[in-house]
């Protein structure tokens, strides 16, 4: 069962790479400016992976049965900027979905994620429209950047059978975001979502 956001400064101690990565966010937020700040860190965190520099311990693997898991691995005390392990089972994804008006970084660890970005066509009040783009299939290392506000995407396990995992570093804690629920007209309804974090071993 998913918890509430604990507030703890990190959930696990240590893995390999962890510090590695901590600074390469920590150099990469000294840069002026949110797509400075997310290309600086889409570059390191690329980096980190393909090197197998950062190797994330083996718990973040393990799926939850009936929702994809969220699990903090790190928060700077200094920064307020979150580390967080996405593990995807076979046929888990999300709904379209924002982000709260934050940047964000985030990279394949295992497996194979397919993103598919929404373009908004149009909005009256809380229902909007969406063009769906063409999908991006990501394997390991490859990695992306959302900068509200386009940055509505839909996010789901590629593989038929294989675990994947993405690593994910926000702005700040993203305690609720905007989803947004297909209505019978083809438009969409937007809904705040409180989100919750899986315990860490």
């Amino acid at each position: 069962m998913a918890t509430t956001c604990p507030r703890l400064e990190h959930a696990l101690s240590d893995f390999p790479g962890r510090q590695a990565l901590i600074d390469a966010i920590d150099a990469a937020v000294a840069h002026d400016g949110h797509e400075a700040i997310g290309h600086a860190l889409a570059q390191s965190l690329e980096a980190l992976i393909r090197s197998r520099t950062l190797q994330l311990p083996a718990m973040v693997l393990e799926p939850v049965g009936d929702h994809y898991a969220r699990r903090l691995l790190y928060r700077s005390a200094t920064h307020g900027y979150v580390v967080i392990a996405m593990t995807w089972g076979a046929g888990q994804g999300t709904p379209i979905h924002d982000h709260d008006g934050m940047w964000g970084v985030e990279g394949v660890c295992h497996g194979h994620i397919e993103v598919i970005p929404h373009r908004v066509a149009s909005r009256v009040g809380d229902r909007w429209r969406f063009e769906p783009q063409a999908p991006i299939l990501a394997g390991l290392g490859e990695t992306a950047c959302v900068f509200p506000p386009a940055d509505h995407h839909v996010i789901r396990n590629a593989g038929v059978d294989d675990v994947a995992v993405s690593l994910h570093i926000y702005e700040h804690d993203m305690t609720c975001c905007g989803i947004y629920v297909e209505q019978s007209d083809g438009s969409h309804l937007l809904i705040r979502k409180q989100l919750s974090l899986d315990a860490v071993a």
